[in-house]
């Protein structure tokens, strides 16, 4: 591996500009294609397997022309204070604002006072817009029709409010993902000393951002990629791209300063951190390609479009570094460096904290282990679900609808449940769905049951179900179980099959899904890298350690997540306005993206350990050799990560806010509790041990040379005929 990787950074330095203008022309080629694609991508959650989703499969083919995933608005009017919505003046002003809703996409919006939706105190009313074609379908007439109406309906006196898949919109990440490159630069610039260094992890991440966003466009509408899909594959693109192209850079530097050539010190460095880059960046795309096993097609859709990206980072880190190198000559030196000052040989920070930890490995390790544990204890409280209008900031008009709904209706009407009744087997399928309604309708938690709407051939029928809770509460996701429960009585007695659907039977299965597949997909990812580490390391006890604190720092990190959004501590620091259940893919989302990086510190800052004790170094030097060259970038690396995943807790989207805020802890417990004290710690207290390998597994892996041994031997000049000693006389 080394080795190889050693021709290819030679040869990128060489042939530089053939290299990077391949590179230009592939971001090029992927920004004319994303130039020129359809916008339209696909924001459905599908869920196969599951009575939600099945349910919504046989809606599709019994009632032809009505689609189950249409986009929907739902516009709510309140009549000011002291008056009804059905006073002459009011009322007229209502049906005014819904006829002017109607438009090219939009398949039905009945008045409030046909459709008898106004609350039984006459002072709140709503209308559900139904429109032809999915949200991401819709186009800016459509959603201009609806801020109109709205406009024109306010301006009566009234106070009208929306809410609905009709309003959904591409997230906005909001000037804190600015703020986050603007640290990671300054960062690196303090870290090389020079501004040439520090633009080129920056330049080369954005290149690969680029190419790996533009590619996603491109291919959205094609591959039926969601809108959150890109934004995700930024923010993992950018944290990584940064990071393997830091490494690569501070690894030539370190050969510079050795004396070696340029071009040979850009190939060594690729050959040896560049084979860290390549196992890490394994490590990443086997957790993102991992989240496959959940069978959520949005989530492996997801996986995979970050994964690619990832591996485009990787792919530029080994290519584009090095002729980069090339072109920027001595100016990625530090001033000093390429002025001759001989820097004093004295200890630096990494190397005095690793010399710390090996005097108190005991005290160091339970700090960081207590520690931690106790960040993690709110995890135990962990509440899952989706989001819906009523985790939206309090100003925005969906939160308000949501509010008006309640308050007119009752909390239940903002997730109502939707029952199929498929009599396709049974005698009387007219009468099985009044009978499996009555039934529903008499059951604890339900506020209100409509009358069952057959289709065209009858073998089927349609009624909601309004429960008497919100739709995230217990009571609700209890009320769900208990008439798919009761289904199995009621087609005993009618021969119909009873399934239960809607937006909030969705998220209760989705829920239930992601939890039945955590811990399948935790023993393949954390299985699969295991497998991969005890290669790169020769060892059983060092991935096993690795292992073992990823789960330590994951746990804590959504620890911290359940005490911000969903206890509220800090809330407004970070802009939670509003607590609730914490997003359902959270967890196993985490898993997966944090194992990655996770690895990513513990290939880099490891694997110099590994290197000096492959050459000879005690246990204990060789955990100071390894910080004294690793820690100051690791730690670079950890905190350009943490700025740039914190650069989306500023986005408008609550999961993308989520998902910024717990990576972005999750990265500092992991880089700074768990790599650089629990860590090496524990390689203190073993000693030796760390390194040992049953003989036989050592010969049955293949040597993948990730510390550079081979190559170290390859490139060792060999000695001269005379220097070499005489052989003993008589042989």
């Amino acid at each position: 591996m080394a080795t190889f990787l050693y021709k290819i950074g030679r040869l990128a330095f060489r042939r530089r500009w053939y290299v990077a203008l391949i590179w230009v022309l592939l971001l090029g080629l992927a920004g004319a294609g994303a130039a020129t694609a359809s916008k339209s991508t696909n924001d459905d959650f599908s869920i196969p397997g599951t009575e939600a989703q099945h349910a919504f499969d046989v809606l599709a083919e019994r009632y032809p022309g009505q689609k189950a995933d249409a986009a929907s608005a739902r516009m709510v009017f309140r009549a000011p204070d002291g008056q009804k919505i059905t006073d002459p003046k009011n009322k007229a002003a209502v049906e005014k604002t819904v006829r002017e809703l109607a438009g090219p996409q939009v398949a039905m919006a009945p008045s409030p006072f046909a459709a008898k939706t106004v609350s039984k105190d006459g002072t709140t009313a709503y209308t559900t817009v139904t429109y032809k074609v999915k949200s991401n379908e819709l186009t800016d007439a459509s959603r201009d029709g609806l801020d109109e109406a709205q406009k024109h309906g306010q301006d009566t006196g009234l106070s009208v409010e929306m809410g609905g898949s009709a309003l959904q919109k591409m997230p906005e990440a909001g000037n804190t993902e600015i703020i986050g490159i603007v640290i990671s630069a300054l960062v690196l610039v303090i870290t090389f000393g020079s501004l040439v260094a520090a633009g080129l992890p920056l330049l080369t991440a954005i290149i690969g951002v680029g190419v790996g966003i533009s590619s996603i466009t491109a291919l959205a509408s094609t591959l039926g990629l969601s809108g959150n899909t890109s934004t995700l594959a930024m923010m993992i693109g950018l944290a990584v791209g940064i990071d393997y192209a830091l490494f690569i850079v501070s690894r030539y530097r370190a050969e510079l300063a050795e004396g070696r050539e340029r071009e040979e010190a850009a190939g060594r460095a690729v050959g040896t951190a560049g084979s860290a880059v390549v196992f890490a960046g394994l490590t990443v795309v086997i957790a993102l390609a991992g989240l496959a096993v959940v069978n959520i097609p949005m989530l492996t859709k997801m996986g995979m479009a970050a994964a690619g990206t990832v591996v485009i980072a990787v792919l530029i880190a080994l290519t584009l570094i090095p002729a980069l190198l090339g072109f920027a000559g001595n100016k990625v030196l530090a001033r000093k460096d390429r002025k001759g000052v001989e820097r004093e040989d004295k200890p630096n920070m990494g190397t005095r904290w690793a010399r710390f930890v090996l005097r108190r490995p005991v005290v160091v390790l339970l700090a960081g282990v207590i520690g931690l544990g106790a960040l993690a204890a709110p995890a135990a409280s962990l509440q899952l679900g989706l989001p819906d209008d009523s985790s939206q900031p309090v100003k925005t008009t969906q939160r308000k609808a949501y509010d008006l709904i309640a308050e007119g209706f009752g909390p239940g009407f903002n997730g109502p449940l939707m029952v199929v009744v498929d009599g396709k087997d049974a005698k009387d399928p007219k009468k099985a769905a009044q009978t499996v309604a009555k039934a529903v309708g008499g059951m604890g938690d339900v506020a209100a049951v409509t009358p069952p709407m057959p289709n065209k051939t009858g073998d089927t029928a349609l009624f909601n179900v309004v429960p008497k809770s919100k739709p995230s509460s217990g009571q609700t996701e209890d009320l769900v179980h208990a008439i798919r429960d009761k289904g199995s009585s009621l087609k005993a007695e009618t021969g119909a099959t009873v399934l239960v659907t809607g937006t909030t039977a969705m998220n209760i299965d989705v829920s239930q899904k992601l939890n039945d597949a955590l811990l399948p997909y935790l023993a393949l990812v954390v299985g699969l890298a295991f497998l991969l580490l005890i290669v790169v390391f020769r060892s059983v006890l060092v991935p096993l350690k690795a292992a073992l604190g990823f789960l330590l720092s994951v746990v804590a990190a959504l620890g911290a997540v359940v005490a911000v959004f969903q206890w509220g501590w800090l809330g407004s620091l970070f802009g939670v306005e509003e607590t609730g259940p914490i997003m359902s893919m959270m967890p196993i989302f985490m898993v997966g993206v944090v194992f990655g990086l996770a690895m990513d510190y513990e290939v880099f800052l490891v694997t110099r350990m590994r290197e000096a004790f492959v050459h000879g170094e005690r246990p204990g030097e060789a955990v100071v050799t390894g910080f004294r060259h690793g820690a100051r970038v690791v730690t670079a690396a950890a905190v350009i990560m943490i700025s740039v995943f914190a650069g989306f807790i500023g986005s408008s989207e609550p999961m993308i806010k989520m998902i910024g805020f717990g990576l972005a802890v999750a990265v500092f417990f992991d880089a700074f509790i768990v790599r650089m004290a629990i860590v090496p710690a524990v390689l203190a207290l073993l000693g030796k041990a760390a390194w040992w390998l049953p003989r036989r597994l050592d010969r049955a892996l293949p040597n993948v040379d990730v510390e550079g041994e081979g190559l170290r031997k390859r490139l060792a000049p060999q000695p001269a005929e005379k220097d070499r000693d005489p052989e003993p006389a008589g042989v």
